[in-house]
């Protein structure tokens, strides 16, 4: 994933998430790889932590070191909180078609079948 999706996020593009007198504990951009990961693979948070501990295909597509510690697994539940404040979820959306297409954030069409439920099995 790393190798084909270097870049999708940066963790620039969660400035706004966060408190200006303050930086974020965890790499925004890690997290939002590591849920995506998560849905695909159908992990609970605890599963999806425990993988970035122990599993090296994890580390590798968050570029983290293998002797890394990764996090408590309810830093998942916190970024998928505010993950779902406005419209976050979309425009992250947005910006990583706009990167893998290789054009601009805001450049594609608006379609239903693009949105997705920020927080996996909390419903629809």
């Amino acid at each position: 994933m790393r190798d084909r999706l270097d870049g999708l996020w940066r963790d620039e593009d969660f400035a706004d998430w966060y408190p200006r007198d303050g930086r974020p504990g965890f790499s925004p951009a890690q997290l939002a790889t590591v849920c995506v990961l998560q849905f695909l693979l159908g992990l609970s948070d605890r599963q999806a932590a425990e993988a970035v501990r122990c599993r090296i295909d994890f580390k590798y597509a968050m570029a983290m070191e293998l002797d890394d510690p990764g996090f408590h697994h309810s830093v998942l539940a916190d970024f998928r909180d505010r993950l779902a404040e406005g419209e976050r979820a979309d425009r992250l959306l947005d910006l990583a078609l706009a990167r893998l297409k290789g054009g601009r954030p805001g450049a594609r069409a608006h379609h239903p079948a693009y949105r997705f439920h920020p927080c996996p099995g909390r419903g629809a």
